[in-house]
C-alpha cells in the first residue's frame, strides 16, 4: 500500500479520534491492510458522529417519546357487515395480483445462530415431515399464487454480507423452487459500525472493524439502491408485500391485506395481533404525537402496558408482527426525506479482538449496535390500515432453540393448521387425549393452499394412519 492512501486514512480516523484502529497496523500483511483501508474508507464521518451521540443520548437515560394514543383497526369480522367488507377486500387484492401490481419482499439477512444451526435461518429445515426449509415453504407460496391468479408475483429478497452468497447458492443448488430465476432479485442491506461504551469502533479482527446489519429498516435503503425497486417498478408492481423470514405460518401477499391496503388507498400498512397478556414482548401500533407508529414493548410504560377501555379490553392490544404492505412510490418518498429511518440502538455481545489482540467472546452485553426497523417509516404515512389476524392461523416465528417460538411450536402449528384443513375436506385425523394430531402432517403449498383446494385433489377414501406428507 502506498504512503499517501495510509496517510489518508490515518488523518480521517485522527479526526474521528478512531486512530486505534490502526494499532496493529505493523502486523499485518499486505492483503489485510487493504481489507482495513478499504473499511476505513468506507466510513461516513456523519454517520458515526451521529451514532455516537445516539449512544451518549442512549447511556443518559435521555429517550423522549411523545404522547401516545390507540387508531383504528380492521377487527377480525364478526358480524356480516364485518364479512361484506372482508370479501370486498379480498376481491380487490385478487385484481391487484392478477394484473401483477404486487410483489413479496421478504427480509432475510440473519443467521440461525441462536438455532444453534451453521447458516442463513430461511435455509433452515421447518417442515414437520419433510423438514423442508423455510425458503422453500415460502417459495411454494409464492408459486401457488401464480397458480391461482395467473401471475407469479416477483420475490425480493434482501441478505446480509454474511448470508448473501450462502443464500444464492442455496435457490441454485434448489433450482429455484421451481420459480423463474429472473423473478428473484437478491439485494444485499448495509452495515453499520459497532461501538465501545466510549463510543470506540471495536476491531472484529486485527483488520476488521467490527460491523453489523443495519435491521430491517434498511430495506428501504437497499432495495433503492441496489436498482431492484426500479427493476420491479418497471414489471408493473405498485405495492410491496414486506414479511421476516422466520415465520412458516405466513400468508404471502394475503390478497385480503393486500386489498384494504388499496381499498384505503394506504400507503403504508400493517397486521396486527392481539397480545396474549400486557406484558408480551411485541410492539404496539398506536399514534405518536398524532403520527402512525409501532411503539417497542422495552419503551412502553407499565401503565401503559397495562391500561384499558371501559369494556375491559386492553388499551394497547395491538401487537406488530412485521408484516407490511407499503406501496413502491412511498418507499421513494420516505427515502427523499431529510430526516430517514431513524437508528435505534441495542446492547449486545459484540466479538472482538482487546488491547492485546487477543480474541474476546463475550458472555455479557458489551458494546452497542444500531438498527433502523422498517416499521418507523409509518410516521411518513398519511394514510394506514392496520388488519387484526388470528395468531393461530398466521403468527408461528422461529427465534428460540427450544422453548416457546422454537422449531417445536412452529412445527406443532404447522400440524395443527394442517390438520383443521384436513378436517374440512372430510378427513378424519386421529388425535390424543390433549386434542393435537397423533402424527406430524405436512401439505405442501405446491399442493394446496386451504381445505377448498384440498377437498378437490384428495382422493377418495383418503385416510390418515401415520407420519403424512401431501405434496
Amino acid at each position: 500500500m502506498n504512503d499517501s492512501r495510509f496517510r489518508k486514512i490515518r488523518e480521517k480516523l485522527q479526526q474521528l479520534g478512531q486512530e486505534h484502529v490502526l494499532r496493529f497496523w505493523d502486523e499485518l500483511s499486505e492483503a489485510q491492510r487493504a481489507e482495513l483501508a478499504e473499511q476505513v474508507e468506507k466510513l461516513e464521518p456523519e454517520l458515526l458522529r451521529h451514532l455516537r451521540q445516539l449512544l451518549r443520548e442512549h447511556l443518559s437515560g435521555k429517550r423522549p417519546r411523545g404522547d401516545l394514543e390507540p387508531v383504528e383497526m380492521v377487527r377480525v369480522p364478526t358480524t356480516d357487515e364485518d364479512r361484506a367488507r372482508h370479501r370486498r377486500a379480498q376481491e380487490a387484492g385478487e385484481e391487484a395480483l392478477r394484473r401483477g401490481k404486487v410483489a413479496a419482499l421478504l427480509v432475510a439477512g440473519g443467521q440461525a445462530t441462536r438455532l444453534g444451526y451453521p447458516g442463513p435461518k430461511g435455509t433452515f429445515p421447518i417442515g414437520p415431515v419433510t423438514e423442508r426449509s423455510l425458503y422453500q415453504y415460502q417459495a411454494e407460496k409464492i408459486r401457488a399464487l401464480g397458480r391461482r391468479y395467473g401471475v407469479t408475483p416477483p420475490w425480493a429478497i434482501m441478505t446480509s454480507p454474511a448470508t448473501d452468497e450462502a443464500t444464492r447458492r442455496f435457490f441454485e443448488e434448489h433450482d429455484f423452487f421451481g420459480l423463474d430465476p429472473n423473478r428473484v432479485f437478491f439485494f444485499v442491506q448495509h452495515t453499520v459500525p459497532a461501538l465501545d461504551p466510549e463510543g470506540k469502533l471495536l476491531l472484529a479482527e486485527k483488520h476488521r472493524i467490527a460491523e453489523s446489519p443495519n435491521g430491517h429498516g434498511g430495506v428501504f435503503e437497499a432495495i433503492a439502491e441496489s436498482g431492484v425497486l426500479d427493476q420491479l417498478a418497471e414489471l408493473g408492481v405498485e405495492v410491496l408485500f414486506h414479511f421476516q423470514v422466520d415465520n412458516p405460518l405466513i400468508k404471502i401477499c394475503d390478497p385480503v391485506f393486500v386489498g384494504y391496503h388499496v381499498l384505503e388507498n394506504a400507503e403504508m400498512s400493517a397486521k396486527v395481533l392481539k397480545k396474549r397478556d400486557p406484558y408480551e414482548k411485541l410492539g404496539v401500533v398506536g399514534k405518536l404525537n398524532g403520527k402512525y407508529a409501532v411503539i417497542e414493548y422495552s419503551d412502553l410504560t407499565t401503565e401503559e402496558m397495562e391500561a384499558r377501555t371501559e369494556s375491559g379490553e386492553l388499551k394497547y392490544w395491538a401487537g406488530s408482527i412485521a408484516i407490511h404492505c407499503y406501496n413502491v412510490d412511498f418507499v421513494r418518498r420516505v427515502l427523499a426525506t431529510d430526516e430517514g429511518l431513524p437508528y435505534h440502538v441495542a446492547h449486545k455481545k459484540v466479538p472482538h479482538v482487546d488491547a492485546q489482540g487477543q480474541p474476546v467472546t463475550p458472555e455479557e452485553p458489551n458494546a452497542y449496535k444500531f438498527e433502523r426497523f422498517v416499521f418507523d417509516a409509518l410516521q411518513f404515512a398519511e394514510r394506514a390500515v392496520f388488519q387484526e389476524v388470528l395468531r393461530e392461523e398466521e403468527f408461528s416465528p422461529v427465534k428460540n432453540a427450544t422453548g416457546a417460538d422454537s422449531p417445536d411450536t412452529a412445527r406443532r402449528d404447522l400440524t395443527r393448521v394442517f390438520a383443521e384443513w384436513l378436517e374440512a375436506a372430510g378427513v378424519e385425523v386421529p388425535r390424543g387425549d390433549d386434542g393435537a394430531p397423533l402424527y406430524p402432517l405436512e401439505i405442501s403449498p405446491a399442493f394446496a393452499e386451504g381445505p377448498d383446494e384440498l377437498r378437490q385433489k384428495l382422493p377418495a377414501g383418503f385416510k390418515i394412519t401415520g407420519p403424512t406428507v401431501l405434496e
